[in-house]
């Protein structure tokens, strides 16, 4: 499909590279998740609340805004995409 080499031709633009670094700096390199429960973790991810779609892709509110990210451990990470594993496409079918 290619939606998805759209969107991860995105994550490896300078754009989301700058941008990524920059939120991981400015949240210290901790993982928020762990971090509200007294955890001093490190961050491994950038993570975005909001995923991109096609739809969305280009729309920088989405992509490229600190108000749509988050810093994740591996383990928090995985855990946010455990609970969003699919979709359902408009024709009814589920997307893994």
């Amino acid at each position: 499909m290619h939606h998805d080499r759209d969107i991860e031709r995105f994550y490896n633009t300078k754009g989301w590279d700058k941008c990524r670094k920059a939120f991981k700096q400015e949240r210290g390199g901790l993982c928020e998740v762990c971090l509200s429960k007294g955890l001093i973790v490190p961050a491994v991810h950038i993570h975005h609340k909001i995923p991109i779609t096609p739809e969305n892709l280009n729309d920088p509110s989405i992509t490229l805004s600190f108000d749509n990210l988050m810093s994740l451990c591996e383990e928090c990470h995985a855990e946010q995409h455990r609970t969003k594993r699919w979709r359902c496409e408009p024709n009814g079918h589920i997307e893994l």
